[in-house]
């Protein structure tokens, strides 16, 4: 019994031995790795048109002018007949327009020299304020027969060139009151926008979409009050300009009636 048990135990320890063997022997084998995966390479991201306006705004024209919706053409009509009128100012309100000097000289001229056809015809071939004056001056010494009152052809001259200081002022006025419209149409624009952002978010239930639409109708607002400002402002400035420039024109037609009414009356002092 005791021969068998040790060789039992002499059959184990060769089997352990060889085991032993074996392991050192064989050399080790990493454990398979699953292959990585590799994350596709991001695609380039789309190139944003970039613009001065929407660096220091956040948004460019195209966008602000959208947003204006069609309180911009509005504006932008306005904008054109003020144009306009500021080419046809510079135009029309000018000394060589309204009182030119030469003309003046001719004219007083020819009443000294009592050719009153001469001096007609002189207010004839250039139109303008003061060859109205000159020519209400010469239809009284025509109706009067020469003998015309000094006071009553003073009044009519003065009248005459009143009324045509008036009429310029007017026309100048037409600036001042685009500078008056065109904020208020700005303002209509900016209730509208307001209108349009709190009536959105009175009637949309969606929560998340709130502040997109009250950011719209905000956007609108300040773009149509911004747009009314930059159209009105230089208005104001045209305007001041031009009306300057009409009280100085009033001035120099006033003196020039005043040199035609002298000469008349020097005319009739030396015919006696």
């Amino acid at each position: 019994m005791k021969k068998t048990l040790t060789a039992a135990l002499f059959s184990i320890a060769a089997l352990v031995a060889a085991s032993a063997q074996a392991q050192v022997a064989m050399p080790d084998i990493p454990d398979a790795q699953p292959p990585a995966i590799v994350a596709p390479a991001p695609a380039p991201a789309e190139q944003v048109p970039f613009s001065a306006a929407s660096a220091v705004y956040g948004m460019s024209f195209s966008e602000a002018w959208k947003s204006g919706g069609w309180i911009m053409w509005v504006l932008l009509a306005i904008s054109v007949f003020a144009v306009m009128l500021v080419l046809y100012f510079a135009f029309s309100f000018r000394e060589d327009a309204v009182v030119p000097r030469r003309q003046v000289v001719a004219v007083r001229e020819a009443i000294l020299e009592g050719d009153d056809a001469a001096a007609r015809r002189i207010c004839d071939e250039r139109g303008g304020a003061f060859s109205a004056v000159a020519t209400t001056a010469l239809g009284c010494i025509r109706a009067t027969g020469g003998g015309q009152d000094g006071e009553l052809l003073r009044d009519l001259v003065r009248a005459e060139g009143s009324r045509h200081a008036e009429a310029m002022q007017s026309q100048a006025q037409l600036l001042l009151d685009l500078a008056a419209i065109a904020p208020m149409v700005g303002l209509l624009g900016t209730t509208l926008g307001m209108l349009q952002a709190f009536g959105s978010i009175a009637q949309d239930v969606l929560l998340a979409a709130k502040p997109v639409i009250l950011a719209q109708g905000v956007s609108k607002a300040i773009v149509t009050t911004i747009a009314g400002l930059l159209v009105a402002i230089p208005c104001m400035f045209a305007y001041a300009i031009f009306r300057r420039r009409v009280v100085a024109l009033a001035g120099r037609l006033e003196a020039a009636s005043a040199e035609i009414v002298t000469a008349i009356a020097a005319r009739k002092g030396a015919s006696k």
